[in-house]
């Protein structure tokens, strides 16, 4: 007795079925993977320097920051818009902080809400010459950022502005849980809950939405306007809490400070796109990415190299993240 071509076609869609889902499996934690095999590799090397409890806790840590800047371009980025201001707010918030606690000598209570608020202005700013206007994102959010920066040196007289009461310091860096900096959960925190807005609530599918077709989501009933204000507004807020943060850290504000995290956030936040749910800017992915980086930083400056070896590893982070998202987004809008 012979089988048909019929009674072959379950096995064959079966077996097509299992190879797909090891090969997202696979796509989607090969970052992880890297992150694991890059730490053993550096732990080898350096088994003295980077195979410690003190680095291993100071990376964790000092990037803190990063990963709040990372989490707050997303937001914005899934909705199909580029916030170039975050860095910009991240060091207006800080200097704001500065200014208010430790010139003025108001209590952080006053200080730090004022810093949020104004996140939450320039959120309004940006938002308002974009879809008032339909200037493209990028655009409005480069000029609102170098602006930004104008203020802080007007603010701070091109200055570092340090005595910022030690309370917040003591809340971000100088307690620790198992050795790690408070600032290392509150960022792990706010993770979890982008990811649980992003992946179980209307919010997060509305965001999607309107980041793959804004027409069509138009169409579809969703307030496509009001869908990406709040995303700029978000963005705007969390680069803020960043800057407080950042002000935590190091005790003080820097008025050029901020300009440094935003190539690296871009790279992790592109780069975070190619794990855990290739083909969408999710936090998780951030989270990993943010890790990878700076493991590959730190390691590589243990052994040695120049610190230019941070802008080629960020750089050409980037660059490949952004070619690895596009090729992931073109094929998964072919299997669907």
């Amino acid at each position: 007795m012979t089988l048909s071509t019929s009674d072959h076609a379950p096995e064959t869609e079966n077996a097509a079925r299992r190879q797909i889902q090891w090969g997202r499996i696979a796509e989607s934690y090969a970052l992880v993977a890297s992150l694991v095999v890059l730490f053993l590799i550096f732990a080898a090397l350096e088994p003295q320097s980077f195979f410690s409890w003190a680095n291993v806790s100071t990376m964790l840590g000092s990037q803190s920051i990063l990963v709040f800047l990372t989490l707050a371009l997303i937001i914005p980025l899934t909705a199909g818009d580029f916030d170039l201001s975050v860095a910009a707010v991240l060091t207006l918030a800080a200097m704001t902080v500065a200014v208010l606690n430790a010139r003025m000598g108001l209590s952080l209570g006053l200080a730090i809400p004022a810093a949020l608020l104004v996140g939450a202005v320039v959120g309004v700013i940006n938002a308002f010459f974009i879809l008032t206007f339909r200037i493209p994102s990028l655009i409005v959010t480069l000029g609102t950022g170098t602006f930004i920066n104008g203020i802080v040196l007007w603010m701070s007289n091109s200055a570092t502005i340090g005595g910022i009461d030690f309370a917040l310091v003591n809340w971000v860096v100088a307690v620790r849980l198992f050795g790690i900096p408070l600032a290392f959960y509150y960022a792990l925190i706010m993770c979890l809950v982008i990811w649980y807005v992003f992946g179980f609530t209307t919010l997060g599918r509305r965001l999607l939405f309107v980041g793959r077709g804004r027409e069509v989501a138009r169409l579809s009933g969703i307030a496509v306007d009001r869908v990406r204000f709040g995303a700029l507004m978000c963005s705007s807020v969390m680069a803020a809490l960043a800057g407080v943060i950042y002000a935590g850290t190091i005790g003080a504000a820097d008025p050029n400070s901020g300009n440094s995290f935003l190539l690296p956030a871009f790279a992790a936040a592109f780069l975070g796109a190619t794990a855990i749910t290739p083909g969408r800017f999710n936090p998780i992915g951030s989270l990993v990415a943010v890790y990878f980086l700076v493991t590959g930083i730190t390691g590589l400056t243990m052994m040695g190299m120049q610190s230019f070896v941070q802008n080629l590893f960020y750089g050409g982070a980037l660059v490949l993240a952004v070619a690895l998202s596009q090729l992931v987004r073109k094929r998964s809008a072919q299997d669907f």
